[in-house]
């Protein structure tokens, strides 16, 4: 009795050794193959264009191609739950932004719980938000946009790359704080609902400034106001919300990289720690300044708590606005 127990020891002991000896070893080696980048947004809005980038960057210089896999849908509960079921080995990626943070509260039934099921790598960057219109929406600042929409309520619409997106979060803040009543018209991503504002489908939108910046310039849409703290370095002569006429405002789009749970911690420190150079290099901050995408760089466990205190803050807002999934 006490020789099989000692044996069943003995292969315990061995086999913990093995993996803790596998685990560097396995992230010295990795990647040996594509790594696979799944972002469940639609293709051509910022999550899309900025994993696009990483990609790049990263599988040159970790030496294996990362290749970028679009799965738009459920507000992004589509793509991120494939993710949560692929195996914890660093060889399928999510891409996420603040729509993850802001579906914990507004989405509890998905099938997956952000921080439970996945493990933080790194931040990307965060851009600011811009209010544009159609041309034909007879409001030149944003006050006349909030007394006509006082005036007319329900007839004004907003569109949004879907629920729970940076772009719906923005206008059901807007709807709340300026105390107006405007219609959401949700889309499966950002390309369509900016194409019918454009196109004059529907009355306005927030959108990333990264995006929608050279639309303002070449005259299609009207830019009322920016999200940020301060004006865009981007769109200078636009005012922000709180300067033209809603105080306190603040709302942003952020983007970053998780994995399943259980991916070792050798491998999520390596992607880290290249995204982390990439987002720190010179040319990649000067492009994303004349885009209007500022870097952020964090180690896991920073962006962890980061995302934690995400969801904190939308929820906090989403209960108190009372905010619902249409």
């Amino acid at each position: 009795m006490h020789r099989q127990q000692f044996i069943r020891t003995t292969v315990a002991v061995l086999g913990l050794a093995s993996l803790l000896a596998y685990t560097p070893a396995f992230a010295q080696a990795y990647p040996s193959r594509s790594v696979k980048i799944i972002v469940p947004f639609a293709a051509g809005g910022p999550a899309d264009v900025y994993a696009r980038f990483i990609a790049q960057r990263v599988g040159d210089a970790l030496g294996q191609p990362f290749v970028v896999d679009n799965r738009p849908g459920g507000g992004s509960v589509i793509g991120s739950d494939a993710v949560a079921k692929a195996a914890p080995d660093g060889y399928t990626l999510l891409l996420i932004s603040n729509t993850h943070t802001v579906n914990e509260t507004l989405m509890p039934a998905k099938p997956f719980q952000l921080m439970r099921d996945f493990v933080a790598i790194a931040p990307i960057n965060y851009s600011d938000l811009v209010l544009v219109t159609h041309p034909a929406v007879p409001a030149a600042s944003l006050k006349e946009l909030i007394a006509q929409a006082k005036a007319n309520p329900g007839k004004l619409n907003y569109a949004s790359s879907g629920p729970g997106t940076p772009y719906h979060m923005a206008g059901e803040l807007f709807k709340s704080m300026a105390n107006i009543d405007i219609v959401h018209v949700p889309y499966k991503g950002s390309s369509g609902a900016r194409t019918d504002v454009i196109g004059g489908q529907v009355d306005m939108m927030f959108d990333a400034v990264t995006t929608m910046a050279e639309q303002i310039k070449a005259g299609k849409v009207k830019a009322l106001a920016t999200t940020g703290k301060a004006r865009s370095e981007v769109l200078p002569d636009v005012p922000t919300m709180n300067e033209a006429g809603v105080p306190g405002y603040e709302a942003t789009i952020w983007l970053g990289l998780m994995a399943p749970r259980g991916t070792p911690k050798a491998v999520v420190d390596k992607l880290n720690e290249a995204v982390s150079k990439i987002s720190s290099q010179p040319d990649v901050k000067q492009l994303w300044t004349k885009q209007g995408a500022v870097p952020l760089l964090m180690t896991p466990e920073v962006f962890d708590k980061y995302a934690r205190d995400d969801i904190t803050k939308w929820s906090h807002v989403i209960k108190n606005a009372g905010i619902k999934v249409d």
